[in-house]
This record gives structure tokens, C-alpha cells and sequence, in this order.
């Protein structure tokens, strides 16, 4: 009996270690995504024999993706990209990449994703070519499973082609600049973006969830598979089930609807953007084969032509900002943390909400806007069939805009921060009769893809007549640009018309730069190819008193779309300055005037004054700093909120109090100036709100270092930016301060972009020093994968000491 006993035992120990075997194996039939960044190689040149198994690489760089090499090379004024793309280089290059895919793959369907290459690509496996791209902005995949050597080595290489120049009105950058992905499935999986979530019915109760799921099944054999689909919620605690059995033939697409009720939904907003996500699991039999993912965000809104945009029910301003895509000293090259710091930056002015300017921003941008609770206004193309530069989108537009406008849609439409689809900014064929076709046929495509969202597009011309983008009928949202002074009109010109201020602004400033008088308003230049009084160093007040010819100042623009109830909002150009486009000035100057923060991180003044106006936090705001020469008549503004008057004193004494009149937005003061403190107090019904002093700085004492986050992964990929100034031994930046900072980094860290924000410096992103720009610089660190802790030295090689940081990787 006992030895039965022991067989007994024994065999239910096989059983049990079978069955975890078993389970083992069915986790390892589930989707695999592997990071494809890193070990490429690459050169600068045409190298079409890169595609084969024996061919030589030994003096090609090695590095890691995402990878621009534009943002590597010197300022050119004769560059072929010219000042729209900040005279900077373009050419070709090439990638090649050796890697190994695991024998037991052999039975899954492989594919390589990329989310963005600059421009012109084709990608080869093994010597075959997969295809090309030209839009350098689309995010693509293909399938390599046919080409592939299981169990052996493998041979990935992509020529990018950015050589027709120009081709922008933008800094582009060139390159596999944003992330590439290698996915394992089963034959049967779920495909690329082969979701689509959306809410149709939304209550404080309950919510209704509308899922199509794309299932393909790439073997000979017909299938019945198992399709589960778990809502989570932020705690990844599941909140909705549910499951279907369904048929697919061999080598088939099928969609499958389902359907959820989510009880008590926690709705996503701007305050609080609540995210959910569905988890579909693909059974083949009891085998599990695949699992995909797809956000979800429970919200509504609504464009009305009377009352503006309401999210959640609830009436509000769309106060957001237009940003370009790159990432000031690292190029075009995409980081999740780079992003992360622009758009913490810009929700503390106020802002909630992007428009993706003027072409499909990254993964990481549109996940982050989700999370972080930004409305997003995303934007396909610039121009249509008409041109804007000799080699733009337009000779690609008949083969490919339908394919990258479906990309595009498809990819994004997940999103809950998504709630605009735009399909032009100042489209060329907004001018003639070809406009109403086109802007139908691209309206259709849309609509064919989501009809949850308005299509809008960006005009110029808000004369109707003269609008055949307009006249087609299809706008569901008209976004104007510009020509604030005839909103107004606009309920009136656009009876019914849903209305958005799509672009507005265009002002100037360089950060830190004070020009006096400051109670004037000009315009640099006052028509296109005009002269105008500049700057000889190329710098632009950051007094709000200079504009570009077609714009507006920041405040003028804002005093407008306040008393427009029906403006559903307005995206400022722009939110950063970006490389390229350096209107008012040609060359040396290389990248733009118009950002409210500058190409560093750092915010302009003007900064403040939507953070007066766009938050309830209180406010108090002085400027410029106090280093002037004696009885030099210096202005002095105030931003302030939550308060009824400021009060200034230099050096104890009152200098008055100021209160804002009608609908101004900042106080000043005209003083002569003295050394010393001045100091402003802000007060509400004579209680004190907030007080601010800035100081007469003296000698140089120290290099102050100050770090964005004080702790960095050991991943290779994320970024700690260092603030560097200099200040006096009582920690007064010295406002005026141009030295040049040479830097040291050791440990888990590298080095890789500097920047002062200046608009005209030619020194390399690059370079191992930066010299000050009105007492700021920054140096920008990256995870080398080392677990050591950085060591980060910074000196002038004159009397001012070293100064040193440590940060911490983990």
C-alpha cells in the first residue's frame, strides 16, 4: 500500500513539473517585442554593397538608435538645406545592423517597426529589399519572416537618402531618428495597430467600450481562436471582460467587434487624465498566442460654433502651443525623456494642449501627451500636390499620401489625448479649385478610418471666396492662422462654423535680451523682404514688443481670444524654439525667435505671462535683471495674478503702486537705474500674495550647477540636463555672463549636446564646452550603461573654481 503510495506521489510531482513546463512553453508562443536600437553601424555616403553578408564595415561608427547625423555636422551657410533648416548638413548614409534571431522563432511571424527614418528609405534582409518610404515622418514595419536564417545571422541595412535639398521649411534632421522594434508572434496574432477603441456612449454611471480587433492568421491552415479582452484600470486591476470564439481562414484579416459596459468610469481630462487599457489575448485551442495592448482614455467633447470646446461637459479654452519635433541639442534624434522635460516644462506655464506642427510627431510624444493630459491637435501634412520648397512631400503626394495618411490615422487613433485630425497647414491649394477635391478626398480617408474626431485644417485666407479648402464643404473644424483682428467677424463671415485659432502669434524674443524703449510694438520686418532696424548680434527684445509681419504680440493675441466665446482655443507659434526657420535674421542666426521657451529649456519672460493667465497658481514676475549702467533708464514689467496691484521699491524706496487697467496683462515702471535690491510685492484687498527681489549681481564667485532629476537609469538611454551659470558669492547670476564652460563627464554617463539658447550660436551641439548666453548654458548627459555614478566637472580655466556634481545611476 505505501509503495503505491510513493508511485503515486511520485507521479503527481511528473505531473505537476510537466504541466509548469507545459505553461512555460505556452508563455513563450506570446508576443515578443525586443529593443532593435542598439550595435548598428553606420556611414555617411552611398554604399549599395552594404546589403551583402561579406561586406566590410570595419571603419563604419558604431552606435546606438535613434541616431541623427545632421545634428553631428558644423553650420554651413552655403549648406544646401539653407536657414530654413538651419544651414545644417543632409546627404545620405547608411545603416547596417548583424544580429542573430533564435531558431525556435522559426514557426513565428518576425517584423522590424520603425518609427521614423528622415527620408528616403529602403530597408534590405539578408540582400533582399523590403521596400522604401519616402516620408520621413511615417511610422512603418515589415515582415522579415521569409528572408530570415534561424538559429544564424542575419543582416539588416537601410539606406536613407536626404540628399534633395531643400525639402523642408523645418529642421528635419537625417537618419533612423526615431525607435525601431523587432516583434516575434505566433502565425495567428493580433497586427500592427490592429486595434481600435472607441467610447460611443458616456454617463457618470457607466461607459460604453466599442473594440475592433484586426486578427491575422498567416499559416496555410483555417483556425478557431479564442479572443479574451480584459479592460485594466490604472492599478492593472482588471474592471471588464469579455470573449469570443471566432474562425479565420488560412493566410486570412479578419475583424471582430467587441463590447464592454464600464461601470463608474473614471473620465480622462486634462487635470487628470486617467488612463484604462485593453488587453486582448489570442487563444489558438488553450494555448496562448498573442497579446496586444491598446490604450484607452474615457472622455467627450465638443466643438460648438456659439460656446467654443467642452471636455467632459465642461466648457474650456484649448490653450496650447504649436511645437516642431526636434529636441533642440539632440537634433531630431527622439527620446522619451527629452520630451518628457519640454512637456513638463510647458504644463507648468499652463498649457494643455499640442498641435503636432506640421507633420506626425512620435510614439513617445503621443503617449506622453495621454499621460500627462495635453489635448493634441495631430497634423498630417504641409503640403498637398503644391509645393513649398523645390524637393518637399509634393513629388511624393500622387504614390504615397493615401498609404501615409492611413499610417498615420491608424496609428494614432487610440489616443485619447487625440481630438483633432488635421489634414493641411496653409495648403497652397487653398487658392484654387483643385483645393475642394483634394481636401474631399482626404476628409473621405479620415472619416473611413474614425469618425469620432473633426477634421480641420490650418488656413490662411479667411476671405470665403478666395478658401476652396473652405468652400469644399468637408472641414468639420475651421483652424485659422493668424489675423487675430478679424476673429471678431468670424461668427458672422462663418455662420455656424465650428472655429479654432489653429496658429497664432509668430513674436519675437531672444532670452534675456532687453531692449529700451519697451512701450512700443514693431514688427521685424514690416512686409516680406523689407529692412528693418535689427540688432547687430542678432538678438530680439524679450520685452512682448516685436513681431513678425503676419502675427501678433503674445499679448495681443491672447487679449483677443479671451473675449471670443465662441474661439474654442488657440495654439501659440511656438511653444519652444526650434532649429531652422530664424525669421527675422539670415545667417549666422539658426534656429527660430518665436518659442516662449527657448532651444535650452529655458523660458523667456512672456512665459509668465500665461502662466498668469493660464493657471490659478499666483504669480509674480519681474524683469529684466538689475546689472545696468548708473541713471541708465531701465523699463520694468510685472506678470501677476491673484492680486489687485504691485508695489516696486529699489532699495527700500517705493517707486508706486500699479494696478492692471482694462485688459492689460503686466504693470511697468520706468526707472533709473542704481545698484542694489529692487524688489516687487504683489497684494490681494492689502494682504500680501507674493513678494520677489532681483539683485545688482557682482564678481564672478562660483559655476552654479543645478540638475533637472538627480537620479539617471543605467539604461543607455536616459538624460539628466545640467543648468551651468555663474553667480556671485552671494548666488546672483551674473546676468551678462558669456564664458566659455568646458566639461568633463565620468562614470555611467556621456556627454551628448550642449546648448546656450542663443539663436545665432554656430558652435557645435556636440562639443565637450558651451559658453554662457546671458549667464546660462546647459550640458545634457545620457546613460552609457554603466552602473557607476556620473561624475560631472565644469570649468572656465580661469580664477573661477571647478565645480563638480555627482549623479546617482541605478
Amino acid at each position: 500500500m505505501n509503495k503505491h503510495k510513493k508511485i503515486l506521489q511520485k507521479t503527481t510531482i511528473i505531473l505537476a513539473v510537466l504541466l509548469l513546463a507545459a505553461c512555460a512553453s505556452k508563455s513563450k508562443n506570446d508576443r515578443t517585442v525586443e529593443d532593435f536600437n542598439k550595435d548598428w553601424n553606420f556611414k555617411i555616403g552611398d554604399y549599395p554593397t552594404a546589403i551583402e553578408s561579406d561586406f566590410n564595415a570595419s571603419d563604419w561608427r558604431t552606435l546606438q538608435l535613434p541616431h541623427d547625423w545632421s545634428i553631428e555636422g558644423a553650420f554651413d551657410k552655403d549648406s544646401k538645406t539653407k536657414q530654413a533648416q538651419g544651414f545644417l548638413p543632409a546627404g545620405m548614409g547608411w545603416y547596417r545592423k548583424t544580429f542573430t534571431i533564435p531558431q525556435d522563432w522559426e514557426n513565428k511571424t518576425v517584423s522590424v517597426e520603425f518609427d521614423g527614418v528622415f527620408k528616403n528609405s529602403e530597408v534590405f534582409i539578408n540582400g533582399h529589399s523590403l521596400g522604401i518610404r519616402p516620408n520621413g515622418y511615417i511610422s512603418f514595419s515589415y515582415e522579415l519572416s521569409k528572408y530570415l536564417k534561424f538559429g544564424g545571422q542575419n543582416i539588416i541595412a537601410v539606406k536613407v537618402d536626404n540628399s534633395a535639398q531643400p525639402n523642408s521649411r523645418w529642421y528635419t534632421g537625417s537618419g533612423i531618428y526615431r525607435n525601431v522594434r523587432l516583434v516575434a508572434s505566433d502565425k495567428l496574432h493580433v497586427p500592427e495597430w490592429g486595434t481600435f477603441v472607441t467610447t460611443p456612449e458616456i454617463s457618470k454611471e457607466k461607459a460604453s467600450i466599442h473594440l475592433e480587433v484586426d486578427v491575422k492568421n498567416d499559416s496555410e491552415m483555417e483556425k478557431e481562436f479564442r479572443m479574451v479582452s480584459s479592460i485594466l484600470n490604472k492599478n492593472n486591476v482588471e474592471v471588464a471582460q469579455t470573449e469570443s470564439i471566432q474562425k479565420i481562414g488560412g493566410n486570412s484579416l479578419s475583424k471582430n467587434i467587441q463590447k464592454f459596459t464600464l461601470n463608474n468610469p473614471i473620465l480622462w481630462d486634462t487635470e487628470n487624465p486617467y488612463l484604462y487599457k485593453i488587453v486582448t489575448k489570442i487563444y489558438d485551442k488553450s494555448i496562448l498566442v498573442d497579446s496586444y495592448e491598446t490604450p484607452l482614455g474615457v472622455r467627450y467633447f465638443n466643438f460648438d460654433a456659439e460656446k467654443g470646446f467642452s471636455l467632459n461637459g465642461k466648457p474650456m479654452k484649448i490653450l496650447g502651443v504649436c511645437l516642431h519635433h526636434d529636441n533642440g541639442a539632440l537634433g531630431a534624434v527622439e527620446n522619451i525623456h527629452a520630451v518628457k522635460r519640454k512637456l513638463t516644462i510647458l504644463k507648468e506655464m499652463g498649457t494643455n494642449a499640442i498641435r503636432m506642427s506640421h507633420n506626425p510627431h512620435s510614439l513617445e510624444m503621443m503617449q506622453l501627451c495621454d499621460e500627462m493630459g495635453f489635448i493634441v491637435q495631430d497634423e498630417a501634412f504641409d503640403v498637398w500636390k503644391k509645393k513649398k520648397v523645390t524637393n518637399d512631400y509634393h513629388k511624393d503626394w500622387d504614390a504615397w499620401h493615401k498609404k501615409d495618411l492611413e499610417d498615420f490615422i491608424k496609428r494614432d487613433r487610440n489616443h485619447p489625448s487625440v481630438m483633432m485630425w488635421s489634414i493641411g497647414n496653409e495648403i497652397r491649394e487653398q487658392f484654387d479649385s483643385t483645393g475642394i477635391a483634394i481636401t474631399r478626398e482626404l476628409a473621405q480617408i479620415v472619416k473611413s478610418l474614425d469618425t469620432t474626431r473633426p477634421v480641420t485644417s490650418a488656413l490662411t485666407e479667411n476671405v470665403i471666396e478666395k478658401n476652396f479648402i473652405y468652400q469644399s464643404g468637408a472641414l468639420d473644424l475651421l483652424g485659422f492662422n493668424y489675423k487675430h483682428e478679424d476673429y471678431k467677424d468670424f461668427p458672422i463671415r462663418f455662420k455656424g462654423q465650428k472655429i479654432i485659432a489653429s496658429e497664432s502669434v509668430s513674436a519675437l524674443e531672444t532670452r534675456g535680451h532687453y531692449d529700451f524703449p519697451s512701450d512700443g510694438v514693431k514688427a521685424w520686418p514690416t512686409k516680406y523682404g523689407a529692412p528693418f532696424d535689427g540688432n547687430a548680434d542678432w538678438t530680439v527684445s524679450a520685452f512682448d514688443q516685436v513681431k513678425s509681419y503676419w502675427g501678433a504680440t503674445h499679448e495681443e493675441n491672447w487679449k483677443t481670444i479671451k473675449k471670443q466665446d465662441f474661439m474654442a482655443g488657440t495654439f501659440i507659434w511656438t511653444g519652444f524654439d526650434y532649429i531652422g526657420e530664424p525669421d527675422p535674421y539670415p545667417y549666422p542666426a539658426r534656429s527660430s525667435y518665436f518659442g516662449i521657451v527657448d532651444l535650452a529649456g529655458f523660458p523667456k519672460d512672456v512665459y509668465y505671462m500665461y502662466q498668469s493667465e493660464w493657471t490659478i497658481k499666483s504669480v509674480l514676475h519681474i524683469f529684466p535683471h538689475w546689472n545696468w549702467q548708473k541713471d541708465q533708464e531701465v523699463d520694468v514689467w510685472a506678470y501677476y495674478n491673484n492680486a489687485d496691484e504691485v508695489e516696486l521699491f529699489l532699495n527700500g524706496k517705493s517707486l508706486d503702486k500699479k494696478s492692471k487697467q482694462n485688459d492689460d496683462l503686466h504693470v511697468s515702471w520706468r526707472v533709473k537705474f542704481e545698484p542694489g535690491t529692487l524688489k516687487a510685492i504683489s497684494r490681494k484687498d492689502g494682504k500680501v500674495v507674493l513678494e520677489k527681489e532681483i539683485h545688482t549681481a557682482g564678481t564672478a564667485s562660483k559655476i552654479d550647477l543645478k540638475v533637472y532629476k538627480a537620479t539617471l537609469k543605467n539604461d543607455t538611454y536616459d538624460l539628466v540636463y545640467v543648468t551651468v551659470s555663474i553667480v556671485d558669492k552671494d548666488g546672483n547670476l551674473l546676468p551678462n555672463a558669456n564664458d566659455l564652460i568646458n566639461f568633463e563627464v565620468s562614470g555611467g554617463g556621456k556627454l551628448v549636446g550642449v546648448d546656450n539658447g542663443y539663436q545665432a550660436n554656430l558652435d557645435s551641439f556636440k562639443a565637450n564646452s558651451c559658453k554662457l548666453f546671458n549667464g546660462k548654458c546647459i550640458a545634457i548627459i545620457q546613460s552609457n550603461g554603466k552602473k557607476e555614478n556620473i561624475k560631472f566637472r565644469a570649468s572656465t580655466g580661469n580664477e573661477i573654481p571647478v565645480s563638480a556634481l555627482d549623479v546617482k545611476v541605478n
